[in-house]
């Protein structure tokens, strides 16, 4: 005996999913054609630098568009150093304040507190570059780095004239910008963390402290480590606020008191005003560098905390 037809309503439904299946893949696919295209873009507008220079364009120190030399190590360097800069600073503050978001505040505070964060987040980049001008440079002059220097200088990371402007300017600007991204995506990783940890913890005679310490923090520290890369992705990236206060100066130096540039820098500085094939060639490879960092940065967060997710509900 035949089996029965389906309803017409039923293949319709079907129809439908497998339309609305092939227009979601589309979509998809058309996201990876467009990160196809730029790179290959990007790729193509670098040829003349890449043939010149080779891998010499990525060792090579001295950046002068007038005499046709173009290297990019200071750029890497300057945009590792304020990066770096921002993560010591950024890290403990960020992880601290998910703490108390989630852990340790009081009920009635923590809704502040978060819309706070939520706010600096949403203050424009250059409002930061001009706050940094004028409020973060004359402090870190006058102030903060003579202190250091006198009590550091020992130490080659502080020594010169204390102008400023610099990579420690810089890097302090990008700690307050990446803050609401690690604090944020921190939170949310350090609820997925089982409470049946913190309540055996607690059980067994440890305090508030220790369960979170030794109970909370290792559960959580692949997530943890995902918000870190996430900020720094972001602080990769960043240009106008770091245009205004990190000095623009195609130099390599010790100090984080000198002026230096990075790679989003140079590239929103020089691009309006690039002369020929071999100038924008260069500023195109800068991009596929700075594109490159970015890639593996998101990349391995995104990975790292849809492992704490994982772990959370095969937990639960």
């Amino acid at each position: 005996m035949a089996p029965p037809r389906p309803p017409r309503a039923a293949a319709g439904g079907h129809a439908g999913d497998r339309l609305f299946a092939a227009v979601l893949t589309a979509l998809g696919g058309a996201v990876l054609l467009v990160v196809g295209v730029v790179v290959l873009e990007l790729y193509r507008v670098a040829q003349p630098a890449l043939a010149k220079g080779g891998l010499r364009f990525l060792l090579d120190r001295d950046w002068d568009p007038v005499l046709g030399s173009f290297g990019a190590l200071p750029f890497v360097y300057g945009t590792l150093v304020t990066s770096g800069v921002a993560l010591l600073v950024a890290v403990p503050v960020s992880v601290g304040l998910a703490l108390f978001l989630s852990e340790m505040g009081p009920p009635r505070l923590r809704p502040i507190v978060s819309f706070l964060i939520e706010t600096l987040a949403a203050i424009p980049s250059v409002v930061y570059g001009l706050w940094g001008l004028f409020v973060v440079v004359p402090l870190l002059r006058d102030h903060v780095e003579p202190a250091l220097g006198r009590a550091l200088g020992f130490l080659p990371l502080f020594r010169g004239a204390p102008i400023g402007l610099g990579y420690l300017a810089a890097g302090l600007l990008l700690a307050i910008m990446i803050l609401p991204t690690i604090s944020s995506v921190t939170s949310e990783v350090l609820k997925t963390v089982p409470s049946s940890l913190r309540e055996g913890a607690l059980a067994l005679g440890a305090t508030r402290w220790e369960a979170i310490r030794l109970a909370v923090l290792p559960y959580a520290r692949p997530g943890i480590l995902g918000a870190v890369l996430l900020g720094l992705g972001r602080a990769l990236g960043e240009t106008m606020a770091v245009t205004m206060v990190i000095g623009n100066a195609p130099e390599i130096s010790a100090s984080l008191f000198a002026p230096g540039y990075s790679l989003p820098a140079v590239i929103a500085n020089e691009f309006a005003e690039a002369s020929g094939a071999l100038h924008l060639g260069a500023l195109a490879g800068l991009a596929l560098v700075l594109f490159g960092l970015a890639l593996v940065m998101n990349s391995a967060a995104r990975l790292l905390v849809r492992l704490v997710a994982r772990g959370g509900r095969a937990a639960a």
